[in-house]
């Protein structure tokens, strides 16, 4: 990849490039789809080696793939860290980071500005491990510092909050979880590395949502756990599945043994191989073609929404718009600061006439998609009170973002001219 100035790859370059050779025996110069569950062994050193991790190679997909190891080291060059594992979903990412670091008792600090899914996950699923979530505000920092106590594991937070687009003080809440000795999570699903790279702000651990804006044509689910490679996991002993003798493994010591992509390592070798939740090559293979054109779409994307934030604005239909790239907004200085190219394709907007109106607006539209999902070519738009949150009261909708009066969008990469003509056909018909 470097020539022989030591010039380091650029953001496209890397897009297309990191990870990928042609194919030594065919030649074929995309990657190919490695659709095998199993891999052939030399011998039975080699067989031993592989397993007992004093070799890396391939001995079955559950664990790893060639197809899918192309696309870990596209995402891990991309977002600056040391190594990557691509696993099946977001949420299944989310799940493998946290069982390498907590044990039952154990606490963590989350930002409750967060994908409702996470939010979910975090408050009822995770409790069946014994895994207890405690909420700060990302408006206020001062509470993720309350919120750290001797129990706490790490800090959770989302680079671009989905839905309302609140953009995190990263480097700020990263000095808290510095000071607590924990390491900063952070998912970067909706900024993609191409608006922000949080490794830069002083996150150790970044993860994503695959299936959105990395893929970016909504075909395929798949999540990715970066390891930053920038906390130290012997410290204190806390961290006990990196810094203590694994007995599966001979008494490996991760952290010693493989050092700054070790919790990559642990990722793969304690989470996915005994939890399962392995992405499909085929999967793999689409996302990487998909973030060839990252920063082509992630650009448009923003252009895109950007305008018709600006035209929501000034719709007398409309009461408000939360969208950061809008200079009025509460989050518009941090988002020059964390996402200085866009601020996403995702926002909220609300509509004075309420419930009704955002019934009728969701089902006018006829270019926009009507479903739960973000991050594709074409615009997606959903009322979520009437959808997602129907269940909740009037009160737990508002508290969740999901207010009577609330839409979502995703805006899509169609002509800017026509996804608004949409809109306005949508609010007055």
């Amino acid at each position: 990849m470097v020539g022989n100035n030591e010039r380091n790859p650029g953001f496209n370059t890397l897009a297309i490039h990191a990870g990928a050779q042609p194919d030594p025996t065919t030649g074929a110069r995309a990657t190919p789809i490695y659709q095998t569950t199993s891999f052939v062994f030399d011998d039975v050193d080699h067989a031993a080696s592989l397993f007992g991790l004093q070799a890396f190679g391939n001995i079955y997909t559950r664990i790893g793939n060639p197809t899918n190891a192309v696309l870990e080291e596209r995402v891990a060059a991309l977002e600056g860290g040391t190594a990557g594992l691509a696993i099946a979903s977001g949420h299944a990412a989310q799940f493998i980071v946290m069982h390498n670091l907590m044990t039952p008792g154990d606490e963590f600090v989350a930002s409750k500005k967060l994908y409702g899914g996470s939010i979910n996950q975090f408050n009822h699923a995770y409790k069946n491990f014994g895994w207890n979530v405690v909420w700060a505000d990302p408006d206020d920092l001062s509470s993720f510092e309350r919120a750290v106590t001797p129990k706490t594991k790490c800090i959770f937070i989302e680079s671009i909050a989905n839905p309302g687009g609140v953009i995190t003080d990263i480097e700020g809440v990263s000095k808290i979880a510095k000071k607590a000795g924990v390491p900063l999570i952070v998912d970067n699903t909706l900024a993609t590395p191409y608006l922000c790279k949080p490794i830069d702000f002083g996150a150790d651990i970044v993860v994503h949502s695959l299936t959105k804006f990395l893929g970016g044509h909504g075909n395929s689910i798949g999540g990715m756990i970066v390891d930053g490679g920038t906390f130290n996991w012997s410290r204190e002993g806390r961290y006990p599945m990196l810094s203590e003798p694994r007995p599966e493994y001979q008494g490996i010591v991760l952290h010693e043994t493989f050092g700054n992509f070790a919790f990559a390592i642990a990722c793969r070798v304690l989470g996915l191989r005994d939890l399962g939740p392995a992405l499909s090559p085929f999967n793999a293979f689409l996302i990487l073609t998909g973030i060839e054109t990252l920063s082509l779409r992630m650009q448009k994307h923003c252009d895109n929404a950007l305008k018709v934030a600006e035209w929501l604005a000034k719709r007398p239909e409309i009461a408000w718009v939360s969208y950061p790239g809008l200079p009025g907004d509460k989050y518009h200085n941090l988002v020059k600061k964390y996402c200085p190219k866009g601020a996403g394709a995702v926002f909220t907007f609300g509509l004075k006439d309420g419930y009704d109106a955002g019934v009728k607006l969701v089902s006018n539209v006829k270019l926009f998609s009507h479903l739960a999902n973000i991050g594709d070519t074409r615009s997606l738009i959903i009322h979520p009170a009437s959808t997602t949150h129907r269940q909740l009261s009037d009160a737990q909708k508002v508290q969740a973002g999901a207010g009577p009066d609330v839409i979502r969008v995703s805006i899509g990469l169609e002509e800017v001219d026509d996804i608004i003509q949409d809109l306005e056909e949508g609010l007055a018909g």
